[in-house]
């Protein structure tokens, strides 16, 4: 069982840091897009600061709950 508790706890790391390295790269895309006046990649960096926030919260929220599959 501990197994499984550390391999869930690597999993949500590595998951919670693709999120926030998304969330980052679209926050750059958006002040880019800021600067530059350029809609398309002020569009595209609120769409990747949104995919990185949720996949945060898929991290938080869904993955300690497989725990309970085990």
């Amino acid at each position: 069982m501990a197994f499984i508790t550390s391999a869930i706890t690597a999993l949500q790391t590595v998951v919670t840091a693709i999120g926030a390295g998304l969330s980052v790269w679209g926050a750059i895309n958006l002040l880019e897009g800021y600067g530059n006046d350029n809609p398309g990649a002020k569009s595209q960096g609120v769409k990747q600061l949104m995919a990185g926030g949720g996949v945060i919260f898929v991290a938080i929220q869904v993955i300690p709950l497989l725990s309970t599959l085990f």
